[in-house]
């Protein structure tokens, strides 16, 4: 089943010392620690279209959300591996981040997603609290 940003909202802010934010560039929410982003609403902007015109790309339909990925290794891994609801952008190019389409990911899945990419972000000594209380995550 699909998710919405309420869902993302939802499990950002069940992490502990997040917070949300507009964003500064218009795209909508942002939840961060304070040591910054780690996932964000994001929306196409004209250079982004026409960019991916000119691969002849799109963007896909539907609300989608940015979220830091550990190091290009992992983005290129989720790409490949779930191409249905990840995507990237040529603003994106050689940046630690992918774009998470929602009608194309679970919430099991955006769970698993949003948890690595605060961990990127949360202070290391409520990173380690958070995983010993959640073991196996």
């Amino acid at each position: 089943m699909a998710v919405t940003l309420e869902d993302v909202r939802a499990i950002a802010l069940s992490f502990p010392e997040t917070v949300e934010a507009p964003s500064g560039y218009g795209f909508g929410p942002t939840w961060r620690t304070r040591n910054g982003m780690f996932a964000w609403q994001r929306t196409p902007t004209p250079a982004d279209l026409a960019q991916l015109g000119e691969e002849g790309r799109s963007w896909p339909e539907g609300d989608a959300v940015a979220v830091r990925t550990d190091g290009l290794d992992e983005k290129a891994a989720l790409l490949e591996t779930f191409p249905e609801a990840f995507f990237t952008i040529p603003h994106f190019e050689g940046w630690s981040a992918v774009l998470v389409r929602l009608d194309a990911i679970d919430a099991a899945h955006l769970g698993e997603v949003l948890t690595g990419s605060w961990l990127l972000k949360a202070p290391k000594r409520v990173a380690t609290a958070w995983l010993a209380a959640h073991p196996g995550r």
